[in-house]
């Protein structure tokens, strides 16, 4: 029959493996017991504490990247001819301005997702159908129903269209006649000139939107940054803080450059809705702020605190008083060198065992 003091020495000397274990993998505890197994004469408390706290714990990281206008884009000429005009680097171009001209006759700016594919006329049915009766509505020109359908009605208001702008008035829009971009464009770089011989193909320029974004090059490890839609805080170089949102994510390959192997980046665009702060700005270096995880009211310890436990997983030595005693814990998020904690028996304020 096992009386109550042989099963309290069995519970003791369990402890006394995990604290053997403890010392073992760099621990700080030292309990000692004699050689016929009496109880230890001491406990050596942990050299310093840290209390159970409930906070906010965020995984933030924060890395350098560049207010411009976001990235650039290509924009190629599709007509054969003479380059008769190009914009200057830095104009602002909107929706129904010319971009450029071929032969004297405008490349023109409409709005949408789709880019021209093909020609457009009478008959023709699709997205990009619609895409430039929604921008001949937008430019004031009437008569005919927004759909997918290309009629006899849309061909007329193309002839309106077409003699306003000098073009011959034929109701088909040719293919390269017309450039479709989401909204307004910055030019940024011009790559030819006129003069030039024009033919399909020829990169003409590239372009950006026309409002300031921050573009932010991360290593492929911390793609868990870069959550498309996500809140991030932007630092400016006189330290005002934005508040800013990632409204592109993007896969870049740098290629080999000397000795210097090819490298993959992750190319992250960022926006901002207080233009007014940035304009002072044409480019500079900023800090970009991510949280890749937030978690709210949580019970936290120093990551120093945690003890591998001999039976698997971790727990946190509780000093009581004179005494300590470890409580197995589950983990959560790692962060500020901070993790989350619960488990039963385990409470704000209890105070825990720390190295030195």
């Amino acid at each position: 029959m096992t009386d109550a003091r042989t099963r309290g020495r069995g519970r003791l000397y369990a402890v006394v493996f995990v604290l053997v274990v403890a010392v073992a993998g760099g621990g700080y505890v030292v309990l000692a017991r004699g050689d016929d197994g009496a109880a230890p004469a001491a406990v050596e408390l942990p050299p310093s504490t840290a209390k159970v706290q409930r906070q906010t714990l965020d995984d933030t990281q924060t890395e350098d990247g560049e207010l411009g206008y976001g990235a650039s884009s290509t924009l190629a000429n599709r007509l054969p001819g003479t380059l008769t005009s190009v914009p200057d680097s830095g104009a602002v171009i909107s929706r129904g301005q010319p971009v450029f001209r071929v032969d004297d006759k405008p490349v023109t700016l409409m709005y949408g997702a789709m880019p021209a594919y093909r020609a457009l006329a009478e008959g023709t049915e699709g997205a990009d159908v619609r895409q430039l009766e929604e921008n001949l509505s937008a430019l004031g020109y009437t008569g005919f129903t927004i759909d997918d359908e290309y009629s006899s009605a849309t061909a007329d208001a193309v002839r309106e269209w077409q003699e306003d702008l000098g073009l011959d008035e034929t109701g088909v829009v040719e293919l390269g006649r017309v450039v479709f971009t989401p909204a307004e464009i910055r030019v940024e770089t011009v790559d030819a000139s006129a003069g030039q011989p024009a033919s399909p193909g020829q990169k003409v320029l590239s372009y950006t939107g026309t409002a300031k974004a921050v573009t932010v090059e991360l290593d492929p490890s911390d793609q868990r940054l870069a959550q498309e839609g996500a809140a991030v805080q932007v630092t400016l170089p006189d330290d005002r803080k934005l508040a800013g949102k990632i409204t592109d994510v993007s896969t870049v390959i740098q290629p080999a450059s000397g000795q210097e192997e090819a490298q993959t980046k992750v190319e992250v665009e960022i926006a901002f809705d207080d233009q007014q702060a940035a304009a002072s700005y044409a480019l500079a270096s900023v800090d970009v702020t991510f949280t890749a995880e937030k978690r709210e009211n949580v019970l936290t310890v120093p990551v120093a605190a945690l003890v591998a436990l001999a039976e698997g997983g971790f727990g946190v030595e509780v000093v009581d008083g004179a005494t300590t005693r470890y409580v197995p814990v589950k983990t959560g998020l790692f962060a500020e060198g901070k993790v989350e904690i619960s488990g039963d028996g385990i409470a704000e304020g209890m105070v825990v065992g720390m190295p030195k």
